[in-house]
């Protein structure tokens, strides 16, 4: 039987992602197969689970897949695994704004699993009650079946509050220790290439102060989707798509591969860094931090090769980083690096946020039509020439300028949205590319 439970947490850092990580470690060091999860649009988190477990995580977003969706990737990705293990976001009912939509508890409702809620108890003690009270009357629809209180400061101070939670199991009492954090930079967390981290130290004490195998009896058998996806449905010829994925590019969902084999295409990965360029029928520069690593990519060959395989209509999609590196130029602290120059446009890295969300447009470009949904995140701002194309006029979100994202040449896209399988038309771009393929 397949058994799924979801960590969550009342806030932002109360240290879920370490408590998460944590069983997901200890069960992998019981040499149990684990399938995580990650609750948003996060690209960073599910790197570390993927490390931990040595299986790919996945993204569950009910406003990005719809919760349909949301069955169907943890349906299909379970595989054999013998637990999965979902990571939560932000506070257990933080959705879409106000509403219930792409929050964790959403996500334990369409799956229909139980709860296991992470406390900050640092600096209080019966007040402790009182929040996990809340919490459990708060929708009655939600299972929290039990509680892991994080920072506690004594085994007197963990005594108090268990007297006051009486009506709900304490599943852990985990003590501070500023050993087992995970750095962070402006985008989140560190991706796990670059973990300074122990992982077995972090599963051992993990072991040690949570009661793993109440965890593993609470576990439940997620609900079955109740639509197939049709996309993608018969047989298709072959073609190939280049990915770029290496420090600079690394920000995508298994979940668009998975789409993009489901269509009849195979992947190969490169590293424009590492001035890579193989020889395929369309192109995918996904997120990242091209700001990093901005005078390696301006001196690439594969900088100064893309232009021309644009112009000869190669169907090219970025997101992003992806956008930042394809536009002409990047500015970065009044320093002008040159970029792949497919787009009549000029990058200029701010100071401050300039987008954070979700996303929502309708696309009216050459391989991309219809309601697309994502989310953005950046530092940046995008100008573009006056007589440029914009794709997606919109409905929610920021884009590149005035209410429009997604600038096209030729039969290449770049858009701040970074989209989801769920919604985005992958079977259009392997056409396309399938087109470009046969000329």
């Amino acid at each position: 039987m397949k058994r799924s439970v979801l960590i969550a947490g009342t806030h932002s850092g109360v240290g879920k992602t370490t408590v998460a990580m944590g069983i997901m470690a200890a069960l992998t060091k019981r040499n149990m197969k684990v399938q995580p999860y990650k609750v948003g649009p996060d690209y960073i988190d599910p790197t570390h689970h993927t490390a931990i477990c040595g299986v790919s995580s996945r993204n569950l977003d009910t406003f990005m897949m719809g919760v349909d969706g949301v069955r169907r990737t943890v349906d299909s990705s379970y595989k054999d695994a013998d637990i999965s293990v979902i990571e939560g976001v932000m506070g257990l009912y933080d959705g879409m704004d106000s509403t219930e939509i792409a929050s964790s508890a959403h996500v334990a409702k369409s799956l229909g699993i139980p709860v296991i809620l992470v406390v900050n108890v640092h600096g209080m003690s019966r007040s402790a009650g009182a929040i996990v009270k809340g919490f459990t009357e708060f929708d009655k629809d939600v299972e929290i079946a039990g509680v892991i209180l994080n920072r506690v400061g004594s085994p007197r101070h963990a005594k108090l509050i268990k007297d006051v939670l009486q009506d709900i199991p304490v599943l852990g009492t985990v003590p501070r220790n500023n050993d087992v954090k995970v750095p962070s930079r402006h985008l989140g967390l560190h991706m796990a290439s670059e973990q300074d981290y122990d992982v077995d130290m972090l599963a051992s004490f993990i072991e040690e102060n949570v009661d793993i195998d109440t965890i593993l009896s609470l576990a439940r058998e997620p609900v079955k989707p109740e639509v197939e996806d049709e996309r993608c449905v018969g047989n298709m010829s072959k073609v190939t798509i280049g990915v770029a994925r290496d420090s600079a590019f690394c920000f995508y969902y298994e979940e668009m591969f998975d789409m993009f084999r489901k269509c009849g295409a195979n992947i190969e990965f490169f590293s424009p860094l590492d001035g890579e360029l193989p020889e395929v029928d369309g192109l995918y520069f996904g997120g990242g931090y091209p700001e990093l690593h901005i005078a390696e990519l301006e001196r690439s060959s594969t900088t100064k090769k893309l232009k021309d395989l644009s112009a000869d209509g190669m169907p090219i999609y970025g997101e992003c980083g992806g956008l930042q590196y394809l536009c002409s130029s990047y500015e970065i602290e009044d320093v002008v690096y040159k970029m792949a120059d497919l787009f009549p446009a000029e990058t200029v890295q701010t100071k401050r946020l300039q987008a954070l969300g979700y996303t929502e447009g309708i696309a009216k470009g050459k391989f991309i039509k219809g309601p697309v949904r994502g989310h953005e995140f950046h530092y940046s701002l995008t100008e573009c020439d006056s007589d440029s194309r914009l794709a997606y006029e919109m409905s929610r979100g920021k884009g590149i300028m005035n209410g429009k994202d997604g600038i096209t040449e030729h039969n290449s896209l770049a858009s701040y949205m970074h989209a989801h399988p769920g919604s985005f038309p992958v079977e259009s771009f392997v056409e396309q590319c399938r087109q470009y393929k046969k000329r």
